[in-house]
């Protein structure tokens, strides 16, 4: 079996630069109408963050906490209801995603899909599916000039030549993967999106795509934001972390801070579950009790951990904590580090 890459090795591939974020969200938000009423549901409520050049930024939180559709607002599948995405210094959000294919900024984000065989089109060969953004994106339309650059990009990730006229179910898991790679970086993105990209493979193939996705970030020098319910690879490839629960972020950060000193208490919850191999290491299992709040209608003054944190106390209730910084680029959302306590 292969072996997992190291966290040194994968995390410190690039170093960000002290140029301008390659992206920044500034209170971004996305409500959509529930049928039948006059509610709305808070997908995404009023979010901030930065990815640098050159880094890759970790997303994490359980189902339903709003992962999926800041995914959808950063790649602008979706368009927000209010908020700023800054890529390049270009405010995109105010492109109308039915509009964005059409921008100059659409190859420049692409994503790689959680499951390989329900995002690859079974009635397109490896080559087809790898040429097809180039020839609508990368506007090439010289038959030779699109061959050289599909087995160019086949041969960056690794899928043999001789396989490139094979349709998805001829190929398996880590092969299908390798196409949807492929397919991504085909138009040399600056800005690679991961959706859970192993998390529908066996765990000796995962150890091979994190070596290729690490591999590209080197030699292209791609930024990633990568989504993943698994912390521990999330600890392994990312430089930060972003930490999202109800629509909200509650803690971002260095991977390695966070993970050893996480602030919220939602987080530490998160990083009691990992599972550990040195029984000295393990820490103790902060239990969640209740229900998670509703993200319809959310009171906004009632923070949304309140109800289910161990921790939460009258002020919780009263008013929504903002991130506030505990470290150079540490950020937490929660009262409690307001007011020093542990």
């Amino acid at each position: 079996m292969t072996s997992l890459p190291s966290s040194r090795a994968v995390s410190n591939v690039v170093a960000p630069t002290p140029a301008a974020p390659l992206v920044e969200v500034h209170e971004l938000s996305k409500h959509f109408p529930v049928r039948g009423t006059r509610s709305t549901l808070h997908a995404v409520d009023r979010v901030s963050f930065t990815i640098e050049r050159g880094e890759c930024v970790g997303l994490v939180g359980e189902s339903g906490c709003g992962k999926s559709t800041l995914v959808r607002l950063l790649t602008r599948l979706l368009d927000a209801t209010e908020g700023r995405i800054a890529f390049e210094g270009r405010d995109i959000a105010a492109v109308a995603a039915r509009r964005f294919a059409a921008s100059p900024e659409r190859p420049r984000i692409q994503m790689v899909f959680q499951d390989p065989a329900d995002s690859l089109n079974p009635r397109f060969s490896a080559f087809a599916t790898i040429a097809e953004p180039v020839r609508r994106l990368g506007r090439t339309t010289d038959r030779r000039a699109l061959g050289r650059r599909v087995e160019e990009t086949a041969e960056l990730v690794g899928l043999p030549r001789e396989l490139l006229g094979r349709f998805p179910h001829q190929l398996s898991g880590g092969q299908q993967q390798r196409v949807g790679i492929a397919r991504a970086i085909a138009v040399e993105p600056t800005l690679l999106v991961l959706d859970e990209p192993t998390s529908a493979l066996d765990v000796s193939v995962q150890a091979v795509i994190l070596h290729l996705l690490a591999d590209l970030r080197r030699r292209l020098g791609m930024t990633y934001l990568f989504v993943s319910h698994d912390l521990n690879l999330v600890r392994l490839l990312s430089d930060r972390v972003l930490v999202m629960y109800l629509g909200r972020i509650v803690e971002s950060g260095p991977v390695e801070e966070v993970f050893d000193r996480p602030r919220h208490p939602y987080t530490r919850a998160l990083v009691s579950a990992v599972p550990m191999l040195d029984p000295g290491s393990r820490r103790p299992r902060i239990r969640l009790r209740g229900e998670p709040r509703s993200p319809i209608d959310p009171p906004p003054t009632v923070c949304r951990f309140y109800g289910r944190c161990p921790d939460g106390f009258d002020r919780c209730e009263r008013q929504m904590p903002r991130l506030e910084r505990v470290g150079p680029d540490h950020l937490v959302a929660c009262h409690l580090v307001e007011e020093g306590r542990p």
